[in-house]
């Protein structure tokens, strides 16, 4: 059986260029690999006559000699020819080295896409701040500044690591490339170069301040605006104040979180405040006026409406807190306290047995529940 013409087995035209003719083997080695052709058995014969095209056809010596002889250049002994079973004089060596040219391809959507090229300088850690505040400050917002332990870049070298601020020069284990290959039999394997950690340059004279990492430790001090209305678990971020990256990488960010701090009077729910008023038993029985604190610093006066239970509520609006991205303030909830006089005098007690006396219908919530617990009990003697 004749074999078929190179340029017709990866799809070229005749005169076809080097750049033309990879990327033709790019992709039947892509269309044909075994791997991903289980369910075609001829998919292996087919994959090795396109290796064997393209192991002639990217050599410009023996592109030459096919294009004046054909296949015959490569009968007779003239070597670095076919073999007896379709392989090419070059032995395993060259076909490794015609398949590494595609490995990064053919695998790249198992193994996370082709790594081109040497690692970016390392970027700086994000860092996070908890930052406490009281109900107050997180009413009104405020500016505060705080001390951040973090690293930054170093003076001495400008952040290069290398001694003056010299440039780094370039690692001469990978040519700068940050990567090294290793051909094992069929395949050929990537590794991350052990000399300079894959960022493709290296410093011969590490500075002395920083020792080569480009950055120091430092405590910082920042300026943070605080918005109003902040409230447990809210989170701020400072864009590139962060730590500062190895060897001129870019700064992480800077996340400071808020805890706000338990009130006094205040009981915080979202942007609504609530507050626990006690009030006299008078108070509550023949109503009246009392002043309650608001969040602000102010003063609000309230009407007690006669016959006020305890956990009575009432709603002061625009009283609470601000919402953080802008919109209608909150509202304040005040919830009735009837509070039990306590330390008598004995003319207080007489006075409170006389109005108990005189308290016949005065009690509607003691009437009712008594009189249910009475039927309780009669219907278990019944």
């Amino acid at each position: 059986m004749s074999k078929r013409d190179y340029y017709d087995v990866l799809g070229l035209a005749r005169g076809a260029s080097a750049d033309e003719i990879k990327k033709a083997y790019r992709k039947k080695a892509k269309e044909l690999h075994p791997d991903r052709n289980a369910d075609n058995p001829e998919a292996e014969s087919q994959f090795k006559e396109a290796n064997e095209a393209y192991d002639v056809l990217k050599d410009a010596d023996k592109k030459a000699a096919y294009d004046r002889f054909g296949h015959a250049a490569f009968e007779g002994g003239m070597g670095g020819g076919p073999r007896p079973g379709g392989g090419m004089g070059g032995g395993n060596a060259d076909f490794a080295s015609a398949f590494s040219d595609v490995f990064d391809d053919l695998f790249g959507d198992f193994m996370g896409g082709r790594q081109g090229g040497r690692q970016r300088a390392a970027r700086g850690a994000d860092l996070r701040y908890n930052l406490r505040v009281t109900l107050e400050e997180a009413y009104n917002g405020l500016q505060k500044t705080i001390k951040v332990p973090t690293s930054i870049q170093c003076d001495e070298c400008n952040g290069s690591g290398a001694e003056g601020g010299a440039e780094p020069t370039t690692c001469p284990t990978c040519s700068g490339l940050g990567k090294v290959r290793a051909t094992q039999g069929f395949f050929t394997v990537e590794r991350t170069c052990p000399t300079c950690s894959g960022l493709g340059q290296i410093i011969k004279n590490p500075c002395n301040n920083c020792g080569g990492a480009g950055r120091v430790q430092k405590e910082r001090a920042l300026s943070v605006n605080i918005p109003a209305g902040v409230e447990t678990g809210t989170r701020i971020r400072l864009a590139g104040e962060g730590e500062a990256g190895m060897r001129g990488g870019p700064p992480g960010d800077l996340y400071i979180f808020i805890e706000v701090e338990p009130h006094k009077i205040f009981e915080r729910d979202g942007a609504e405040l609530h507050c626990r008023v006690p009030v006299s038993m008078t108070v509550a029985a023949l109503g009246g006026d009392i002043e309650v604190p608001t969040i602000d610093g102010g003063r609000s006066r309230v009407k007690i409406p006669s016959g006020s239970q305890s956990g009575r509520q009432m709603r002061l609006r625009g009283k609470g807190m601000p919402a953080l991205r802008g919109g209608a303030a909150g509202d304040m909830f005040i919830e009735l306290a009837v509070e039990t006089p306590v330390n008598l005098t004995l003319k207080q007690k007489e006075l409170l047995r006389e109005f108990e006396s005189l308290a016949e219908d005065n009690n509607p919530e003691s009437h009712s529940f008594f009189t249910s617990v009475k039927n309780f009990w009669d219907s278990m003697k019944g």
